[in-house]
């Protein structure tokens, strides 16, 4: 634990005050807000069930904006790997964990400049307002 955030390799976890659904809708709002692009969103616990599985609620919601992450990728293309951003909220039994890979390490693992780490750092603060 850090500042209480669960920080694991580059991994930063928060615990929601919301269950699954509402801090799902809490995201996409804050998303639309900023007018970041949702451009994808992956069900994993419904893939699951298609398969005849079983998992709590999963998804990961893909999202930026071109305008920030293309000069992050003109600087280090190989961190095209990780963008768009992408958050994780699972069920973590009746309340919501939501997970994002921190910006500092992105910056340290891809040797981003700091004059352009601010065009990921935004991603914490959607983050505290989702979980809030």
């Amino acid at each position: 634990m850090v500042d209480g955030k669960k920080v694991v390799e580059g991994v930063v976890t928060r615990p929601s005050a919301y269950g699954f659904a509402e801090t799902l809708a809490r995201l996409q709002s804050a998303l639309e807000r900023r007018q970041l692009e949702i451009f994808a969103r992956f069900d994993h616990s419904s893939a699951a069930r298609r398969a005849g599985l079983s998992m709590p609620d999963t998804q990961v919601v893909v999202f930026g904006n071109p305008k920030s992450g293309t000069p992050l990728m003109l600087a280090s293309p190989s961190v095209a790997l990780e963008l768009p951003l992408k958050v994780l909220i699972s069920d973590d039994g009746g309340h919501a964990a939501v997970s994002y890979v921190s910006p500092s390490y992105l910056a340290e693992r891809y040797g981003i400049p700091p004059d352009l780490v601010k065009n990921i750092a935004g991603i914490e603060t959607i983050v505290d307002e989702v979980v809030a």
